[in-house]
């Protein structure tokens, strides 16, 4: 036995996007590298936003993390400042050519606390054929959405967490980030136009989609015939392949709010080290190698990973692989929301959702759901956890 072997464990989440690209660029570094064995381990997509990364890096060398976490990272000190062991010139390329804000939402305190491996921010979604069955066209308005909603053909994901991000949407696209102040969420004037027009939305949506996460939606649009239109939802590229599922998806950017395009609110995954590793200098090592342009748009593409280096989004073949998806939507990635990422948010995020998730299947008043939600916001902004 070779006692020189080094062993990384990772944790990512349960879907080809996260999991079998990591697998591949791990099994790939091992071919480069044999005496480096690294092996993933996957969780559900809501554990991959719940669950607190200063848990995850006692057990795991390697972390995918969602970038709201980041204020906890840099507070806490769980994860590796990754810009004292990687080349300025590395790190520079990925603060250039990383889509949209992908790179900055790893950013906090002078460090960078993740690499920007993926990138994503909710997407329209289409299943053409369905369309144009029913004689309908992809909707360019908000009123356009509503109309076809009334037909019963849209789906959103409508689970608390990606309602609050659809809130933060709405806001941005009206002129209002949220979290700005130390006193509100947002304004009233903006928090209540936002909240209504999510409720008008609603009262279209079958309550099934109440339970869904993105996967779930476009799960449900490539499996049956049930949905024809999403209009915006963390965008997954595998369903836009040839192959993936039984019906391919076309991607789209989004579409207008009062003459705007929406502002919709930025995902994506960073690769990170744990504090804690012990062999952090073959860790970092991997961590740039996934990282690198060659491998984003080569062996990380193919194995189901949404690159997040803009020249893997530019690229001819992962485009003409994908029915466009990558130039198709990169608009929406770079006009995107970056999340509030200060040291409490991840509470605000836990708890926010579900109130607006009830509003838009129930209605009530929209007032009420405002006090709620800016008393959550400070708490949150008093933790010190």
């Amino acid at each position: 036995m070779n006692t020189n072997n080094i062993t990384l464990k990772g944790i990512t989440w349960n879907h080809s996007r996260g999991f079998t690209s990591a697998v591949a660029t791990a099994q790939r570094f091992h071919e480069l590298h044999p005496e480096v064995e690294i092996t993933w381990e996957k969780r559900s997509l809501q554990a991959f936003a719940d669950e607190p990364i200063n848990e995850l890096a006692k057990r795991f060398d390697l972390l995918i993390i969602d970038h709201p976490w980041t204020g906890f990272a840099a507070r806490t000190g769980v994860i590796t400042p990754l810009d004292k062991y990687l080349p300025k010139s590395f790190m520079n390329d990925l603060e250039v050519n990383t889509v949209g804000k992908s790179h900055e939402s790893y950013s906090f305190n002078n460090h960078q606390w993740a690499l920007a491996i993926d990138a994503a921010t909710p997407v329209a979604a289409s299943r053409m054929d369905l369309l144009k069955e029913q004689g309908c066209e992809i909707p360019k308005t908000w009123d356009e959405l509503i109309a076809l909603a009334k037909k019963g053909l849209v789906a959103i994901p409508g689970i608390p967490q990606d309602t609050l991000m659809s809130f933060y949407m709405v806001c941005s696209t009206l002129g209002e980030d949220v979290c700005i102040s130390k006193d509100y969420v947002v304004s009233q004037e903006t928090g209540l136009k936002a909240l209504d027009l999510l409720r008008q939305l609603g009262e279209h949506i079958h309550e099934d989609c109440f339970n869904m996460n993105p996967i779930q939606v476009y799960e449900s649009m490539s499996s049956s015939n049930r949905f024809a239109y999403s209009p915006f939802a963390y965008g997954y590229s595998n369903y836009s392949k040839n192959g993936y599922a039984k019906y391919i998806l076309k991607f789209h950017d989004v579409l207008l709010l009062n003459g705007t395009p929406l502002i919709t609110t930025l995902g994506g995954t960073g690769l990170a080290v744990s504090d804690q590793c012990k062999h952090k200098k073959t860790a970092i090592k991997y961590a740039q190698f996934v990282a690198d342009p060659l491998i984003q748009r080569t062996i990380f593409y193919d194995n189901g990973g949404q690159p997040g280096h803009r020249l893997a989004w530019k690229d001819t073949y992962t485009n003409s692989n994908s029915l466009n998806y990558f130039k198709d939507t990169l608009p929406a990635l770079d006009r995107a929301f970056l999340r509030p990422r200060y040291h409490g948010h991840m509470f605000f995020q836990d708890n926010a959702g579900a109130p607006i998730r009830d509003y838009m299947m129930n209605g009530g008043n929209h007032k009420d759901v405002m006090s709620l939600l800016n008393k959550l916001y400070k708490k949150s902004i008093d933790l010190k956890w």
